[in-house]
């Protein structure tokens, strides 16, 4: 095992530059060239089939089988100019990756190429081998995807991706799209109604995202010689090297050369898929990186980050590269976040969270920021469950990661308002006054984007014209905490919009009825509104008295998605049924278990067959030295010293492992999956895992460098 870290560490030394040329000095030609969006679908579609399609995506309708057919000829017609042989339904699985199945345009029974609107719309996949929580048997195998036509197909290597959902037999969604799709709707159709309080022209609102992509990189090399990373997507054992982070060089430092050429790399095929990269830099870490997009469509957003994903592992193989989204694969550093940037948009042109100039807009701007953080004090344990996993629970609560505890930032300015609004009494308007000059809302100053301070310890921030929810992990799927972001806010328009209407028809004026209630949600959600240090020892105990949950592992986190309140809150706007509920709690746990389980195993394995070997065989040089020392009439006892320190942590983490390894065969036995998630949690990774790896990070200190046989942190971080 020596001999592999030692070959890699060579290796990593050969490594000859990957020559990146871009197809064009100017990336906007060849931005979207395997992409058919709305200039190919003009340029390739009657105008009146255009049109159809068009309005088909804007109003979410169900696509017609003619207009389906005049889609996928076009479809074919171009995939076949690019070299392209197949064609797949591209879909999101509850594994939490993309799937795919490859077709042939070509039908031999006809000898042509061949793709008809049916083979777009619909395709039937095998169902019953990925996650379903129990919706069905194996013998049920069917399934569908269906064409999602409001985000763009795409061309990956040779194969045309359609987007799709992807749906049971029976109709229960067994995806992450088919939720955020809803959610899509319901958020618009109840923002539109707050909307037209304000102004009567907006027919539709948009979720607007931006995803912030952090990750790790390390040479393939190096990965192949730790087991963990290949089998983990982490490092379970490893003792931090004398430099990390803590001088903060690394940060938005100088990107080093392969490094560079490898996100030039990534970034060209991106922009080719149409994905509006825009920003590249150096994360906290040493050997961590961030890649951020323009903003757009929610929906389109998440799809681009699944895809970007898939780029960056390919692309990185091609550079002798690794890339790792694990939550934290490395202990003690900066994790890896996937920060989500929201807004929400209308078809005006108006982003619903930006300050502005004009007294009337900024009450508009305040009734959607207030319902927002009012939806999120409603709904704060949901939000929890939301972006629970393994990965996220190592890195929440540490290394600038926001706690557990899920509370609301908006700085200094903003508070201020809000304490304003909150302690004006009833307001009587004398004939001419300004309403909100009496309020001092006119004085909400256009520069208020630079008045939100950031917080990296808040989960939920506001950052001057969007909200960033800070605590969803680098690997999840962002569909499925922005699908709950958008159910929860627009369950609290619609509050909203119920209490102003009903004022309003007991007589009282408008504007005065939007206050009243904005008054009534700042007072009920203050609990959520946090500016402090989110570590501290103090916010614990604050946001403990305050109501606010502190629930710091996943098994009893995601008991959010199923308790009452989400149930009702589900079914309600009809996202999910109970079937459907009880399904996705059960994949989570599944995953869980599986995610610790594999962390058990590969410790044992480590440690049986590569940490206590080489500990014992270093144990035995010093005993022959010793002995040596002895023999010459020489003191040895600082090398029985150590002999007797690395007997020790031999003895130690032999007999961990035995006892966690039993552990394991005690809760496999367990059938109900909350409580083996929860026994997997409490006896497997709290009670083992920390005290393992403090004995073999100890170890790594005590034995002979040239015999250690994983590859070390000061290699993996540093060695580029």
């Amino acid at each position: 095992m020596a001999l592999l870290r030692i070959n890699a560490l060579n290796l990593v030394q050969s490594r000859e530059k990957v020559e990146v040329e871009a197809p064009s000095k100017r990336i906007s030609d060849y931005y979207g060239d395997l992409v058919f969006g709305k200039e190919q679908m003009q340029a390739t579609l009657s105008p009146e089939v255009f049109k159809r399609v068009v309005d088909t995506i804007k109003n979410r309708k169900k696509i017609d089988m003619e207009t389906a057919d005049a889609v996928a000829s076009a479809l074919k017609n171009w995939s076949l100019e690019r070299g392209v042989t197949h064609y797949t339904h591209w879909f999101q699985p509850l594994t939490g990756a993309t799937a795919e199945k490859h077709d042939s345009f070509y039908d031999p029974s006809k000898g042509i190429e061949n793709f008809r609107g049916s083979a777009l719309v619909q395709q039937e996949p095998d169902a019953s081998s990925f996650p379903n929580g129990g919706i069905r048997s194996t013998f049920e195998a069917r399934g569908y995807t269906a064409w999602d036509p409001s985000s763009s197909i795409f061309i990956y290597g040779k194969t045309l991706c359609v987007p799709t959902i992807f749906v049971a037999y029976t109709g229960e969604a067994l995806d992450y799209k088919a939720p955020l799709l809803k959610s899509l709707e319901i958020v618009d159709k109840a923002a539109v109604k707050v909307c037209k309080l304000f102004d009567r022209n907006v027919t539709k609102v948009d979720a607007s995202l931006g995803w912030e992509q952090e990750y790790f990189l390390v040479d393939k090399a190096l990965f192949t010689a730790r087991p963990d990373l290949v089998m983990c997507g982490r490092t379970v054992f490893g003792h931090n090297p004398a430099r990390g982070q803590q001088l903060d060089d690394h940060y938005f430092g100088s990107i080093p050369t392969r490094i560079y050429d490898y996100m030039k790399d990534f970034e060209i095929e991106s922009h080719k898929l149409g994905i509006p990269l825009m920003t590249r830099h150096n994360e906290v870490a040493p050997g961590q990186y961030e890649a951020a997009p323009m903003y757009c469509e929610a929906n389109q957003a998440a799809d681009q980050n699944q895809l970007l994903k898939d780029v960056m592992d390919k692309v990185a193989n091609k550079h002798g590269l690794k890339v790792l989204f694990h939550e934290k694969p490395f202990a003690g550093l900066n994790g890896n976040g996937k920060h989500n940037n929201w807004s929400l948009v209308t078809d005006t042109g108006v982003n619903l969270f930006q300050p502005s100039s004009s007294a009337r807009d900024n009450l508009m701007f305040l009734t959607f920021f207030v319902t927002t953080i009012k939806a999120v004090h409603e709904y704060s344990d949901l939000l929890r469950g939301s972006i629970a996993s393994a990965g996220n629970d190592f890195r929440l609560g540490a290394n600038e990661a926001p706690p557990a505890i899920i509370s609301a930032f908006i700085g200094s300015t903003l508070t201020k308002v809000l304490d304003q609004l909150e302690t004006t009494g009833d307001i009587e308007l004398a004939k001419g006054e300004n309403l909100y000059m009496k309020l001092g809302i006119d004085q909400i100053p256009e520069i208020i984007l630079d008045n939100t301070d950031r917080n990296r310890t808040s989960p939920f921030a506001f950052t001057g014209n969007k909200f960033e929810f800070r605590a969803v992990g680098s690997d999840a799927n962002v569909s499925n905490p922005m699908m709950i972001l958008n159910l929860i806010v627009a369950d609290q328009l619609g509050a909203f919009h119920k209490k102003v209407t009903k004022l309003m028809d007991d007589g009282k004026e408008k504007r005065l009825a939007i206050l009243e209630v904005l008054r009534g949600f700042i007072k009920e959600s203050k609990a959520i509104r946090f500016e402090g240090d989110g570590y501290s020892d103090d916010w614990v105990n604050e946001a403990k008295k305050r109501g606010l949950s502190n629930v710091k592992n996943t098994p009893k986190s995601l008991d959010f998605t199923t308790n009452e309140k989400a149930v009702q809150l589900f079914e309600k706007h009809k996202i999910f049924n109970k079937l459907e509920i009880q399904a996705r709690h059960e994949i989570k746990l599944e995953n869980y278990i599986m995610k610790v389980q594999v962390d058990s195993r590969m410790m044992g394995d480590l440690v049986l067959n590569h940490i206590i070997p080489t500990a014992i065989s270093y144990q035995n040089k010093l005993i022959q030295n010793a002995t040596g020392l002895t023999n010459l009439g020489i003191d040895a006892s600082e090398i029985k010293k150590t002999i007797e320190e690395v007997s020790g942590h031999i003895s130690k983490i032999r007999k961990l492992t035995k006892e966690m390894t039993e552990e394991r065969k005690r809760i496999n036995t367990i059938d109900n999956a909350r409580e083996k998630a929860i026994e997997y949690c409490d006896n497997v990774k709290e009670k083992y895992f920390d005290d393992l790896r403090y004995s073999v990070d100890k170890l790594e200190l005590l034995v002979d460098d040239e015999d250690w046989p994983l590859v070390k942190y000061r290699e993996l971080l540093f060695l580029r």
